[in-house]
C-alpha cells in the first residue's frame, strides 16, 4: 500500500544568501494556473508512466483535492534505458486547451508548491523531480531539479544539467524540506546560451524563508527550432542503492507560469 499523505509539519529552514544575477520571479498575470479539481490531467500535455503497461491496475498521477499526487513503485520500469530507470511524470503546460510553449529569447517564470515525503530519497544516480526538454528532438534534459546523495548527505539541487559538469544553480540540504509544502520558483530564458534562476523556499508563498537561490548565464536550454517543455514528477535510475528506491510519491499544487 502506498503511504498516505501526512499532515503538515512546521520546520524552520535557514536562509542561504546567494546573489541573483538577473531579475526575481515576475508578478505578471499567469498564463498557466491550473485548478486540479476542475482541470484535472488536462492541465498537462500528457502523462508518462508505466509506458510498457506492466501494472494497469496502478494509479500513477491522480488529483487529491487541491493538489496532484505522483505515485511510483520500486518495481516500476520505464521503456527506455534497458530497464535501468523508472518514470512517473507529467509533461507540458495546457491552459483552456492551449499548449504554452517556451521559445528561445523569451523569459518565463514558473512557480509551484511541492511536498517531498520521507520515502523519496536522494540517490547516487539521477533522480529528477523536474526537468526541461525539447519535444521534437527529445533534447535534454537541459535544466533539472534533482534529489542527490553523496554518502549520507542528501540535497535538493537545481542544476544546469546539460552544461559541462551539470553545475548547481541552487542547492540545499534535503532533510529540512521534507514532509512539508515548499515553494519552487524558476526563471528561464531559453537558448543555447540562455539563463536560468531558481529560488527554493522552505514554506509556501513568496514570503516564505529562502533555503537556497541562485542564477546562471550561458545555460544550455535551447528550443532547437521547437520549444522547451517542462516536466514534473519522479524520473530516477534504479541503479542507486536499493534502500533509496522505495514505493513513494510526490505532491504538487499551485502551478503558475507567466511570460515577461
Amino acid at each position: 500500500m502506498m503511504p498516505r499523505f501526512p499532515r503538515r509539519t512546521a520546520l524552520a529552514v535557514a536562509a542561504l544568501a546567494v546573489p541573483i544575477l538577473f531579475g526575481p520571479v515576475a508578478q505578471a498575470a499567469p498564463l498557466w494556473h491550473p485548478n486540479p479539481a476542475t482541470d484535472g490531467l488536462k492541465a498537462f500535455e500528457g502523462i508518462e508512466a508505466d509506458r510498457g503497461n506492466h501494472h494497469p491496475d496502478r494509479k500513477y498521477v491522480v488529483v487529491e483535492g487541491d493538489h496532484y499526487r505522483f505515485n511510483i513503485w520500486k518495481d516500476d520500469r520505464d521503456t527506455t534505458g534497458g530497464g535501468d530507470r523508472q518514470r512517473t511524470e507529467s509533461k507540458g503546460m495546457v491552459q483552456s486547451g492551449t499548449t504554452l510553449k517556451m521559445h528561445d529569447g523569451e523569459t518565463w517564470t514558473l512557480s509551484y508548491e511541492m511536498y517531498i515525503p520521507g520515502t523519496l530519497h536522494g540517490t547516487s544516480k539521477f533522480t529528477h523531480i523536474f526537468q526541461t526538454k525539447t519535444p521534437s528532438t527529445n533534447g535534454g534534459p537541459w535544466v533539472t531539479l534533482d534529489l542527490t546523495r553523496s554518502g549520507g548527505k542528501e540535497m535538493l539541487n537545481a542544476r544546469a544539467y546539460a552544461n559541462s559538469g551539470s553545475p548547481s544553480i541552487a542547492a540545499t540540504d534535503l532533510s529540512p524540506l521534507r514532509n512539508k509544502w515548499i515553494t519552487i520558483e524558476w526563471t528561464f530564458t531559453p537558448g543555447s546560451k540562455g539563463k536560468a534562476a531558481c529560488v527554493i523556499r522552505g514554506g509556501t508563498g513568496s514570503g516564505a524563508p529562502v533555503a537556497a537561490q541562485g542564477s546562471m548565464t550561458n545555460v544550455n536550454i535551447p528550443d532547437q527550432g521547437d520549444y522547451v517543455r517542462p516536466k514534473w514528477g519522479i524520473y530516477r535510475s534504479v541503479e542507486s542503492a536499493s534502500s533509496d528506491i522505495l514505493d513513494t510519491y510526490l505532491l504538487f499544487r499551485n502551478y503558475t507560469a507567466a511570460r515577461k
